[in-house]
C-alpha cells in the first residue's frame, strides 16, 4: 500500500483543521479565551453577592420596593417594569446581532449594515436606561433615617399602607446647620453636603403626624418589611443619628448598604461591558459601510464581536435574576 504525504498529514491531524484548533481562526479562539476568563470574573462577583445576601437575608432590600420608576410616569408605582423593558431591549439586540452575523455569512453587506445599526441602537438604549436607573437610585425618592447601629427607618402611612416621603411631613425648625467634617468629633465620618432635613425636623414632623409609623428594614417570615407600632416607632426615633436620601457606597435609604455597594459595582461593571460593546460595534459598523470586509472576502470580525455581544447579554440575564427577581 502506497503511503503518501497527504495520508500521513490526515492521520496526524485529529482536529481536522490543520494549524487551527477546533477548525477556527486565531481571532475567534482568543475571543473565546477572553469570554471564559470574563465569565469567571462575573461568577466571582455574583457568588460574593449571593453570600452577602444570604448573610443579611433579614435586612436585604426588596427589589419591588426599590426599582419602581418609569420614565415620564411620575408618581406611578411600576415595580420592575422599566428593568424588564431594558432586558427586552438588550435581548432583542442579541437577535439583531445574530441576523447580522448570518447576513455576513451570505456576504450581504446591506443586511449586515442594517442589523448592526439596530444592535447599536439597542445597546445605546440599554446603557442610557441604566444611567437613568442609577440616577434615580442615587437620588432616592422618599428618604429615611439611620440609627447608630446602621438600621434604616422608613416611614409609611398606617391608614393607607403607602410609604411617605420626608418632605411630606418634616417640620421646619429655624436652627443653623453646618456640614459635618472629619475633624469635628468623629474622625471617620464626613458629609459632602447637607441632607434636605435634619434629624430634629424629621422627628418633630413624625410626632406631629399621628398616622405615621416606621417600616423597619427587617423582613418577616412572609418576606415583607416589618411595620412597627406607633409606640415602637417613637422609641426607634430616639436612636436616629442621620438623615439618608438615596443611596451611595456609604448610606442606603432602601436598606442594607451592601446592596448598594454590589449594585453599583456589578451593574456598573456590566454597563461598562455594554458600553465597550457599543463602541466596538460602531467601529465595525463603519468598516462594513466602507467595504472593508467585502475586500477581505469574509465578515469574521462581525462574528467575533457578535460572540462578545451575546456574552454580555447572557451575563445580564444572570445579573437581572440575582438583583431583581430572586
Amino acid at each position: 500500500m502506497e503511503v503518501t504525504a497527504n495520508n500521513i498529514k490526515e492521520e496526524s491531524n485529529p482536529w481536522g483543521g490543520g494549524a487551527k484548533p477546533l477548525n477556527t481562526s486565531y481571532g475567534k479562539m482568543m475571543m473565546w479565551f477572553f469570554i471564559v476568563s470574563d465569565a469567571l470574573t462575573f461568577t466571582g462577583f455574583l457568588v460574593a453577592y449571593g453570600f452577602s445576601r444570604f448573610k443579611n437575608i433579614d435586612s436585604w432590600p426588596i427589589a419591588d420596593e426599590v426599582f419602581t420608576h418609569f420614565p415620564f410616569l411620575h408618581g406611578v408605582d411600576a415595580p420592575m417594569y422599566y428593568v424588564a423593558l431594558m432586558t427586552f431591549v438588550l435581548i432583542f439586540s442579541s437577535v439583531t446581532m445574530v441576523l447580522a452575523v448570518d447576513a455576513g455569512h451570505h456576504m450581504n453587506k446591506a443586511k449586515v449594515t442594517f442589523y448592526m445599526l439596530l444592535t447599536i441602537i439597542g445597546g445605546a438604549i440599554f446603557v442610557g436606561s441604566q444611567a437613568w436607573e442609577w440616577k434615580n437610585f442615587i437620588k432616592g425618592e422618599y428618604g429615611a433615617l439611620e440609627t447608630k447601629g446602621g438600621q434604616i427607618l422608613q416611614f409609611m402611612d398606617a391608614e393607607t399602607g403607602e410609604r411617605v416621603a420626608l418632605e411630606a411631613f418634616a417640620a421646619t425648625i429655624d436652627t443653623p446647620r453646618v456640614t459635618h467634617e472629619e475633624s469635628n468629633g468623629i474622625w471617620f465620618f464626613g458629609e459632602t453636603s447637607l441632607p434636605s432635613y435634619s434629624v430634629e425636623e424629621v422627628t418633630a414632623g413624625f410626632v406631629a403626624h399621628e398616622n405615621l409609623v416606621i417600616k423597619s428594614e427587617k423582613i418577616d417570615a412572609s418576606g415583607h418589611k416589618i411595620i412597627l407600632s406607633r409606640e415602637d416607632s417613637l422609641l426607634q426615633l430616639e436612636g436616629a443619628i442621620n438623615v439618608v436620601e438615596g443611596a451611595n457606597l456609604i448610606h442606603n435609604e432602601y436598606g442594607n448598604r451592601l446592596f448598594a455597594d454590589f449594585f453599583f459595582f456589578i451593574t456598573g461593571f456590566h454597563g461598562f461591558h455594554v458600553f465597550s460593546g457599543v463602541v466596538i460595534n460602531i467601529i465595525i459598523f463603519f468598516n462594513v459601510i466602507m467595504g472593508t470586509y467585502e475586500k477581505r472576502g469574509h465578515y469574521e470580525m462581525v462574528e467575533k464581536v457578535g460572540l462578545y455581544w451575546h456574552f454580555v447579554d447572557l451575563v445580564w440575564v444572570f445579573v437581572f435574576t440575582f438583583f431583581y427577581l430572586v
